[in-house]
């Protein structure tokens, strides 16, 4: 089964929302998977549940309204996040599993550099389990499944400046701490923790013909 890795670099997040809607509204059951891999400007986003009393402070950053699960959190530079356009009926996947593979990934990534990390049941992401920074939340995700098909993703803060997230209760929850990999393994480029993650993330889905793409090159 193949798989289109499309490598989006620095992108504004409401043209990209937008490209995701449409990929989705607009596949079928011929159309091959893809992963969107994007660094956006600054941004809070707002999920359907989304409450304004969690946006403190939003200031010169603007609010967007998405269609994802969960509340607001933020995107910027040095967070890497990964878009997953996959049709979950063709490959079986219910939503709870989709949900354990990515936080799962994450966990694995960061246990092979040494960092003991966590998923919960009661709030979806992936929290720092021990030192100075335990439960600090490192990873968020939301998805959208429409017509059988799942997008939206995952968000993993690697070099971003935290600051932002002051500006929030992130994903709804007042005081959260918030952690970023460059404090933890500050050896790790941007660059090498994508393509770590990436190749987690396709070996727990089990594509097997893998396409690399830039931005919105066609195959």
């Amino acid at each position: 089964m193949s798989l289109k890795i499309r490598l989006l670099g620095r992108q504004p997040y409401q043209p990209v929302w937008q490209q995701m809607q449409d990929f989705t509204n607009t596949r079928d059951e011929t159309t091959v998977d893809e992963l969107w891999v994007v660094e956006h400007d600054s941004v809070f986003t707002q999920g359907q549940a989304g409450k304004a009393e969690h946006l403190l402070n939003p200031g010169d950053i603007p609010v967007v309204k998405v269609d994802r699960g969960g509340q607001v959190t933020w995107h910027g530079p040095g967070q890497l996040v990964i878009y997953l356009l996959l049709d979950v009926r063709r490959i079986n996947y219910g939503v709870r599993h989709l949900v354990n593979l990515i936080e799962e990934s994450l966990v694995e990534y960061l246990a092979s550099l040494g960092i003991a990390a966590e998923a919960r049941p009661d709030a979806p992401g992936v929290y720092l389990k021990e030192g100075q920074l335990a439960g600090a939340k490192i990873a968020a995700l939301g998805l959208k499944i429409r017509r059988g098909c799942s997008f939206h993703g995952l968000s993993f803060n690697l070099t971003c400046d935290l600051s932002a997230f002051q500006r929030i209760n992130p994903c709804g929850y007042a005081g959260m701490p918030v952690a970023r990999l460059a404090d933890l393994a500050p050896q790790i480029t941007f660059e090498q923790a994508q393509a770590a993650l990436l190749n987690i993330l396709i070996r727990r889905l089990g594509h097997t013909n893998i396409i690399y793409l830039n931005g919105q090159e066609q195959v």
